[in-house]
């Protein structure tokens, strides 16, 4: 058995594909209702939005039901995209921003929610959640825009929203939960801490992979440099 590479996340490659195999056929009916891409973008959104409510209403359970529906729901907007040839830069930075601002959403219903119910330790680690979370999404981004990949790491968005959802509905549990948080809090606080720790391990795992590619990179340019030098004293 071969061993995962360190900057390979929780989920692999394999499984991925299967997930989108299983993905297709259902975006493709959703298509045939005359939902387009963007659209079923735009309802993830919105389903992720009401998730973020429920979770600033205490509603646990509710709040980790519509985040793993909505989160297998974004699925269907990329496989519809490839399907039917509508795949397009714009379709892809909408999709992108919207997880991403839904994902922060989610986490500051919870900090929310966590504070009022009396926990500020949950609310704590939600507010950690974000800005590392955040800052993994920048990460990528960033070292897209310079040409480099940057999509490595143990803890990507689909791997934060599962362990996000499990937390919330654990947090709910008749034999975890009280009148507030109670001790399903001690699943929920488990939940977003390690989406915190996960996310900044992340975040090293893309700064050491963007400076190895970097330096790969620099004999290749110090090569088209001292051609470029010899063919000029000729």
């Amino acid at each position: 058995m071969t061993a995962r590479p360190p900057d390979q996340s929780l989920v692999s490659n394999e499984t991925r594909n299967r997930v989108r195999g299983i993905a297709r056929p259902i975006a493709l009916a959703l298509g045939r209702l005359g939902l387009t891409p963007n659209g079923l973008t735009v309802i993830g959104f919105v389903g992720t939005c009401v998730g973020a409510v429920a979770a600033a209403n205490q509603s646990w359970l509710i709040a980790g039901i519509l985040v793993i529906a909505f989160g297998i729901f974004d699925m269907f907007d990329g496989a519809l995209a490839r399907a039917t040839g509508k795949a397009s830069p714009f379709g892809a930075f909408l999709d992108s921003t919207l997880d991403r601002t839904g994902e922060s959403l989610v986490l500051a219903g919870v900090a929310y929610g966590a504070a009022v119910a009396g926990s500020p330790v949950i609310a704590g680690l939600a507010a950690a959640a974000i800005a590392f979370a955040s800052v993994v999404t920048y990460a990528r981004a960033k070292a897209e825009v310079i040409g480099i990949r940057g999509d490595v790491g143990i803890a990507p968005r689909p791997e934060r929203l599962v362990i996000l959802a499990v937390g919330l509905a654990l947090a709910s549990l008749p034999w975890t939960a009280a009148s507030d948080l109670g001790r399903g809090s001690t699943w929920l606080g488990v939940a977003v801490g390690l989406i915190a720790v996960l996310s900044a391990i992340t975040i090293v795992q893309r700064i050491i992979t963007v400076r190895r590619q970097l330096e790969q990179q620099k004999p290749t340019r110090q090569e088209a440099d001292g051609a470029g030098h010899g063919h000029d004293q000729r």
